[in-house]
């Protein structure tokens, strides 16, 4: 026995599946008569593009450190030769400013800046792309840093 009627959900899903069955044909139709009348032949709707990612410069904090970073097994790398860790929850950008994951660039040499959190482990890694790596005069280390003035607009070290 039925206490409550059922739900007319179902049917206006089938309503509005309908309606935009029919307004597909009609846009359909509608590029059909265009193509005709144009005399382009065969009309195609327009393909969604694909954005061509062009390496550029990026913007980085001034704490941010140069270096050579290998990666190992996560979260074990070597930067700068030296024995060190990634942080948890550690960002890794490649060189198109996207997101990589520790298993994608393993074993690989690469020029990267980064950041360490309070207890001294990598949190975020920039890899550098060609832009990026002519300006070659970033700091390696805090003390190389404290003796250099940072123009965070030209993203540029320089002597004071």
């Amino acid at each position: 026995m039925y206490r409550c009627a059922p739900p007319a959900l179902p049917r206006r899903r089938l309503l509005t599946t309908s309606a935009a069955s029919t307004a597909a044909a009609a846009t359909a139709a509608v590029f059909a008569v265009l193509s005709t009348v144009a005399g382009i032949g065969a009309f195609t709707a327009p393909s969604t593009a694909h954005a061509q990612i062009v390496p550029g410069h990026r913007y980085f904090p001034q704490r941010a450190l140069r270096g050579e970073l290998v990666i190992g097994v996560t979260p074990d790398v070597k930067l700068n030769g030296k024995a060190a860790r990634l942080a948890p929850g550690a960002r890794i950008r490649n060189a198109v400013d996207q997101v990589a994951t520790p298993g994608s660039l393993y074993d690989q040499k690469l020029t990267v800046l980064y950041t360490t959190d309070i207890n001294g482990l990598l949190m975020d890694v920039w890899v550098l792309n060609e832009v990026e790596l002519a300006n070659k005069s970033w700091p390696t280390s805090p003390q190389q840093a404290s003796q250099l003035v940072f123009d965070q607009a030209s993203q540029v070290w320089r002597k004071p």
